[in-house]
């Protein structure tokens, strides 16, 4: 590999999920993918509880912030390789031209901010899809990605998915 792999992780409001993702494949990875997200219509701030979660992954919260997709599609910005979307509401959205047809999939998980039941059941939430970014982003990393074509990225991106269960 001559660089690092780029990877933007899409949610509309860009405050957990995404953010989270960001996190989990950069430190993840050391060094083999650069994280980066951003959403449809970015409600501007980063989820508390996000932040104390990656906080706890040694990643620079520093580097956290809630911005729009548009950021990527610009010229000068980062070409990224994979594009994974994370809530159905952004799969459904018309996305930006990405320089580069990056490889996409969906892996799409509930939104924990919007768990309504109290903190713990919020926290727990949160958990979960830590959990589950994290066990799709391993088995991204145990990607051959350098042996495979294009359409095998794809549909082994895709495949990540839908092996795990939410909540695994």
């Amino acid at each position: 590999m001559s660089h690092p792999y780029n990877i933007l992780f899409l949610c509309t409001g860009n405050s957990a999920r995404s953010i989270l993702a960001e996190a989990l494949a950069t430190t993840l990875s050391h060094g083999r993918f650069i994280g980066y997200s951003a959403g449809a219509r970015p409600v501007g701030r980063v989820h508390p509880i996000a932040i104390n979660l990656i906080k706890n992954m040694g990643y620079p919260i520093e580097l956290l912030r809630s911005k729009s997709w548009d950021e990527y599609g610009k010229d000068g910005a980062p070409k990224m390789d994979f594009i994974i979307t994370l809530c159905d509401s952004a799969l459904g959205e018309q996305c930006p031209y990405w320089p580069g047809h990056p490889s996409t999939a969906h892996w799409g998980f509930p939104d924990p901010a919007a768990v309504d039941s109290g903190e713990e059941a919020m926290m727990h939430a949160f958990k979960q899809v830590e959990m589950g970014l994290r066990n799709r982003i391993e088995l991204l990393l145990d990607l051959p990605i350098e042996k495979l074509d294009r359409l095998e990225v794809r549909e082994r991106l895709q495949s990540i998915h839908h092996r795990i269960k939410f909540g695994q």
